[in-house]
Parts: C-alpha cells; structure tokens; sequence
C-alpha cells in the first residue's frame, strides 16, 4: 500500500519537472494494461490510445518548448497550476489502478508537483548561475532524468518494460 502512494508522490515530482511527461507516461502504461485498470472511473480516459498518443504530443512540444527564451518559470503562475494539476491527476490515475483511495493519490501527486517544480526550478538556477553550465544541456539533463525516472515509476523499476 504504500509502494503505491510513494508512486503517486513521485510521479508527481515528475510532473514538476515537466508537466505533460507525467501523464504521457501513465497514460500510456495504463492503455496498455489488462485488464483495464479504471473501467468506471473519472481517469477512464487516460487508458485510451488515443489519449496516449495526444499527450505524447504536448509532452514533446514541452521538451522545445522549455528551451525556448520566452518560456515562463515553471514555478510562476499560471504555470505552476498546470503541473500541481497534472500531478494530481498521475497521482489519482496511479493510485486507483491499484484499488486504493484517489482522493490520497491526488494529493500526494499535487505535493510531488509542488516540490519537484520548486527543487527542480532552484537547481536548474543554481546549476547554470552558480556552477556556469549552459541552460540548455542542463535543461537537456533534466527531460533525461524526468522521462527515465518516469518510466522507471510507471513501470515498478522496470525500465525496459516500456518497450514490450
């Protein structure tokens, strides 16, 4: 039981990180499960193919477009929204997959938005004002680290599983 809500709160942080690789990622592990793990949920919509491939798309328009000059900080608002949203939702979609109460896997996937988008803003900041690395290979490292420690979340320490 609490291997799942750790999950929620994690693939939360990932949320933090980058907003739309989170659900990309649960999305897609979810539509490839059976059998359907949410048949009469609210989240029912995450387990569709066609979600997945939409939020394939965003979370690849997000990776450009976080290296762009005029993208906002993730910790600003609206923006920060958008990821305690998405973290909510990956925490709730997780945790009612494995039966449990959604109410806690939304927030423990919100606090995990919150705490990855503020650690991750500040280390990002620090990294490339205080230690002079290059915004974008930093930037680079992070969509890295978010898209294979979500895989890693999804698919219970099985990286690979994702390609079966």
């Amino acid at each position: 039981m609490i291997r799942t809500y750790l999950k929620a709160f994690q693939i939360g942080v990932i949320a933090g990180m980058r907003t739309m690789t989170a659900p990309a990622l649960v999305s897609y592990k979810l539509s490839r499960t059976t059998p359907n793990p949410l048949p009469d949920s609210k989240l029912h919509f995450l387990t569709s193919p066609k979600a997945t491939n939409v939020l394939a798309v965003m979370a690849a328009g997000e990776l450009v477009g976080d290296k762009l000059p005029q993208a906002g900080d993730r910790i600003g608002f609206p923006q920060i929204l958008g990821r305690i949203g998405a973290g909510a939702v990956c925490g709730a979609a997780i945790v009612e997959a494995d039966e449990k109460p959604t109410a806690y896997g939304a927030v423990l996937g919100a606090l995990g938005a919150t705490a990855g988008s503020f650690a991750f803003f500040y280390l990002r900041q620090w990294l490339t004002h205080e230690k002079d690395l290059p915004d974008p290979v930093v930037a680079l490292a992070e969509d890295a680290l978010a898209i294979g420690a979500g895989l890693l979340i999804v698919n219970d320490g099985e990286f690979w599983e994702i390609a079966s």
